[in-house]
């Protein structure tokens, strides 16, 4: 079982803390490049520096931007990695799936139908306003910007994955001894790590209810699923399409995709849309696919210790 994996008695909840702290600090290693370059740049064009995080996404053109803010998390994967293997002594697979080995088909089929989804939503709304959107597509940056994208913002979502639904998930079960809480935790520290989004700032708190139900859509899958899979590839698709397709003024990156959208953002019911009905409707299809059963005891049920811990 998933979260078992990572219950032994040596496990102590104070090592995710220190694991926690090693992959924050990898991560802040990684944003050296960015700095560096920021600082450089200042230097040179004898500019003020920037003091802000929308300030420093800006000073470089949109490509390079995305480069150098996505090398943090090659370094936090690294971190995770190493925490894994050497502080807790445990075998990157039993973080990744309770199967043998890690079910590509899975990963795929997840990814794939967000794709669709995503392809068909945006159409939809394209469709019913299409004064909204200007064609933004520029055929050598956008090239460059799918080399980048496709090689690094998987990395990106593999490492919150492994993070919130690995590594932190099986780090409450260690606390807690069951599962409702490690749901609960790592669905409200993933939505809280997008507070300071400036999509926040621009509709307002109200956001939050998409960020926290998408962590407790990706948690759910996972203690289902007995494994990762299935979150990795939605995660990795739904960032994917949102760098490729459609970006906008207001958003954490501005990148050479193919529309740009030009409205004033506003929370309706596309917040609330994903997370009452087509979050449902995904575990509904991933259900009958995967012969999903007995959701509450996995869901919320207590942890056997004894078993967990030979």
């Amino acid at each position: 079982m998933f979260l078992e994996q990572g219950i032994k008695p040596k496990n102590k909840f104070f090592l995710y803390l220190i694991g926690s702290g090693i992959i924050i600090l990898a991560s802040f290693i990684g944003q050296i490049p960015l700095s560096v370059a920021v600082l450089y740049s200042s230097f040179v064009n004898k500019t003020e520096i920037p003091t802000d995080n929308d300030g420093v996404l800006k000073v470089f053109e949109p490509n390079l931007t995305l480069f150098l803010v996505m090398i943090s998390f090659v370094f936090a994967f690294a971190g995770v990695y190493l925490v894994i293997k050497y502080l807790h002594k445990q075998t990157f697979l039993s973080v990744t799936t309770s199967r043998k080995k890690v079910d590509w088909d899975r990963i795929l089929f997840s990814f794939v139908i967000w794709t669709i989804f995503s392809g068909i939503s945006f159409w939809v709304v394209y469709l019913k306003d299409p004064e909204k959107f200007i064609w933004n597509f520029k055929l050598v940056p956008f090239l460059i910007l799918v080399v980048i994208a496709s090689l690094l913002i998987p990395i990106q979502t593999s490492t919150e994955e492994y993070v919130f639904r690995g590594y932190l998930m099986q780090g409450f079960a260690n606390l807690a001894k069951n599962r409702w809480f490690p749901l609960l935790m790592t669905s409200l520290i993933f939505g809280s790590m997008h507070i300071f989004n400036p999509e926040v700032a621009k509709m307002g708190y109200v956001i939050m209810i998409y960020y926290i139900g998408t962590g407790l859509f990706l948690g759910i899958i996972t203690l289902m699923d007995e494994g990762l899979e299935l979150a990795l590839g939605f995660h990795a698709a739904n960032n994917l399409t949102g760098a490729l397709l459609v970006t906008s003024d207001w958003t954490v990156f501005q990148t050479h995709s193919i529309f740009k959208d030009m409205s004033e953002p506003s929370a309706g019911l596309d917040v609330i849309l994903p997370v009452v009905v087509v979050y449902p409707i995904l575990l509904f299809i991933f259900s009958k696919k995967y012969k999903w059963t007995n959701w509450k005891e996995k869901l919320t049920g207590e942890i056997n210790i004894l078993e967990s811990s030979n």
